[in-house]
């Protein structure tokens, strides 16, 4: 009989479900470190939310353990690299704190325009301050919302209910999604200089971290009031402090914060400044949820090995794994090829498996495919909830199936189609198990893809690979391997060049000023 551990505070329904599934489970929040390290490589299942910390030494010690379950999105608490190189499965919930999340946003909005906190704190001081807490009407206001996809849409929802106009930018939301919705899609900057209020939810990655700093402060409304329930490190908080004690932001309301447990802060102690310690997702609602799901999903894999919301596994049975594990591998490359080269919305995604491929379960192929598509903008994004997030953002998803065709026995074809274009890429599985890029942009070429990258677009002009040679020495980076094609002599070109490390901006900018270059752009796999 598979054994779990619930080590965190978890609603006593997640017991009774461990139970009621017939696993033997054992409910002891609260353990330190050290008592954890002495009995995890009992259990076979460890069921967590924020507070335990799955470290590398711990997994060491969990010699059994197969799953780890935690109740909630965030998975900063668990070393995935270290659970995967041990095997172990690590799943999330990724949808049970949506609407609790969203709430707090809005309740962090109202008691923002109104002035709650320090009215209700005034007030019991005995005051009554009437006059000092003069608040501004939500109607009619324009809302600035940053990241549409989950939570964010249910705060544009609410938003409209409150009779708001709302202006969203998300770089993954289309047009006809956006008019589904009921909101305007923007560009950033145009949020920046339209929104009186503006709120954030989205994931902390490096496309969105510091979203909001001094120079973005400076492109919006005098008194504008900002709202982050999402993560710390999207502000960049000395700049909002500046911007709060000048007057230029009216006012802020903050859930998260760059270092947390924030019990210091440089913010504190400012009247316009309106602080909870992570709460959106602190509502007996959303913990029962999160807590129902992680136990359900936690006893399908354990008894019966199916895996749902994982973050560090695809979603297949045992029987397809080997067979389809190096067509993952390739579905995943060809998105994350595609999503680094998008800087547009997507409008759709065209996914083509010929021949051999056709003949696989494509469903995780997809899902891979999405997740890679994804993952640069999105980190949480795992093959479970990629399709959701997709469909979220009005991104629409075909998918074909055709016999075999050219030189392949079998390959996929992604093609995304943007506002601005429609780039596609193409892959197969060589015998040995290899993936391989057979086409770009409808270019023939043959490149294994490895962890650093060099993606080039030129005119086929002699003194291109020399020039372009000459730019990576001179910044000390080793060229592996140099893959190129073209349509024709004299005509468009692609180069991907394996390198021995990253290609930094400055590079980039020597690449893009060699004659005949379009494009250059740094790739990770």
């Amino acid at each position: 009989m598979p054994k779990v551990l619930i080590s965190d505070k978890l609603s006593p329904a997640a017991v009774e479900i461990f139970k009621n599934r017939g696993l033997d489970v054992d409910f002891k929040p609260g353990l330190d470190k050290d008592e954890l390290l002495s009995i995890i490589g009992q259990y076979d299942g460890l069921a967590i939310r924020s507070a335990t910390k799955v470290t590398a030494d711990v997994l060491e010690k969990a010699d059994n353990l197969k799953v780890v379950g935690r109740a909630g999105i965030g998975v900063d608490n668990v070393d995935i690299p270290a659970a995967t190189a041990k095997g172990v499965i690590v799943m999330n919930t990724p949808f049970g704190n949506s609407i609790t999340t969203a709430e707090h946003a809005i309740s962090m909005m109202m008691a923002l325009a109104r002035q709650i906190p320090q009215a209700n704190a005034s007030t019991h001081e005995g005051k009554w301050e009437k006059s000092k807490f003069m608040g501004v009407e939500l109607t009619a206001k324009t809302l600035g919302v940053i990241g549409c996809g989950n939570i964010g849409s249910i705060v544009c929802d609410r938003a409209l209910g409150l009779r708001m106009k709302v202006v969203g930018y998300d770089p993954f939301l289309t047009p006809e999604r956006a008019k589904e919705m009921g909101i305007e899609k923007v560009e950033l900057d145009e949020l920046f200089k339209r929104a009186d209020i503006i709120t954030l939810h989205t994931p902390l990655t490096d496309a969105t971290r510091n979203i909001i700093d001094a120079a973005a402060i400076e492109k919006m409304k005098d008194g504008v009031r900002i709202v982050n329930c999402a993560r710390g490190g999207l502000i960049v908080e000395a700049d909002l402090k500046a911007a709060l004690e000048s007057g230029k932001v009216a006012g802020a309301a903050l859930d998260v914060f760059e270092e947390e447990p924030a019990k210091e802060n440089a913010l504190f102690g400012l009247d316009n400044l309106i602080a909870t310690p992570h709460l959106g997702a602190s509502t007996s609602e959303a913990q029962e949820n999160v807590a129902l799901q992680v136990a359900e999903q936690m006893s399908d894999y354990l008894l019966d090995g199916a895996i749902t919301n994982a973050i560090n596994v695809p979603s297949v049975s045992a029987e397809d794994a080997q067979k389809l594990g190096p067509w993952i591998t390739l579905s995943e490359q060809l998105g994350l090829f595609a999503g680094q080269l998008t800087e547009t919305g997507i409008e759709e995604v065209t996914i083509e498996f010929v021949g051999d491929a056709a003949e696989l379960n494509t469903k995780p192929l997809v899902n891979s495919m999405l997740m890679g598509l994804m993952k640069p903008m999105l980190t949480d994004v795992n093959m479970v909830s990629a399709p959701a997030i997709v469909k979220e953002r009005g991104i629409k998803v075909n998918e074909t199936k055709k016999g075999q065709h050219g030189a392949y026995e079998g390959y996929i074809m992604l093609s995304v189609t943007t506002e601005r274009q429609t780039r596609s890429v193409g892959g197969t599985v060589f015998g040995d198990g290899s993936p391989r890029i057979i086409q770009v942009k409808g270019i023939g070429m043959e490149a294994a893809l490895t962890r650093d990258m060099l993606y080039v677009t030129n005119d086929d002009k002699p003194g291109f690979i020399g020039g372009l040679g000459t730019v990576l020495a001179d910044a000390g980076i080793n060229i592996a391997s140099f893959n190129l094609g073209r349509v024709a002599p004299g005509g468009d070109a692609i180069a991907l060049i394996d390198v021995d490390q990253e290609v930094c901006a400055e590079t980039l900018k020597k690449v893009m000023a060699l004659p005949n270059v379009k494009q250059a752009k740094a790739l990770k796999f």
